[in-house]
């Protein structure tokens, strides 16, 4: 069994661009920063997640979001390897965008790209998230979460 996803709030650090790869496909490269939940003194508060998004989610990217936006993105980790000029090897991980969310303050209502006619909260999208196909294969023999 193999799993690979990934759930991150967090807001935008610049503005988006929208780009077209060689053979017409839209794309996107973003990065956001999400708040650490808890903090060493001294040490960032923040991470910060490079993010690449295809076709309608790039789109919708460029179109409804901006830096600082709050963004809920639903993905899988990627990591690059390349070698530089001077034969050292880097490794760099990518967040590859499944789905995107509106991210929204806790009174505010979230919507989802796929549902963008249907407001729902925020806290539905961490709930819903939990009830997807990705956990239903780590559930023990009594439906309950291993962990």
């Amino acid at each position: 069994m193999n799993i690979n996803k990934i759930i991150l709030m967090g807001r935008l650090t610049a503005d988006p661009e929208l780009r077209m790869s060689q053979s017409n496909i839209p794309n996107i490269r973003f990065s956001i920063a999400v708040n650490r939940r808890f903090t060493r003194q001294g040490e960032p508060q923040a991470d910060f997640f490079s993010c690449v998004a295809f076709r309608s989610q790039a789109e919708f990217v460029s179109k409804y979001f901006k830096k600082g936006s709050p963004i809920i993105v639903f993905g899988s980790v990627q990591i690059d390897t390349w070698t530089d000029k001077n034969g050292v090897e880097h490794r760099s991980p990518n967040i590859m965008v499944d789905e995107v969310q509106f991210g929204e303050s806790k009174s505010s209502s979230s919507r989802s790209f796929d549902n963008a006619d249907e407001p729902k909260k925020e806290s539905d999208a961490y709930s819903n998230a939990l009830d997807n196909e990705f956990f239903a294969d780590i559930k023990d023999i009594e439906g309950e979460l291993p962990f």
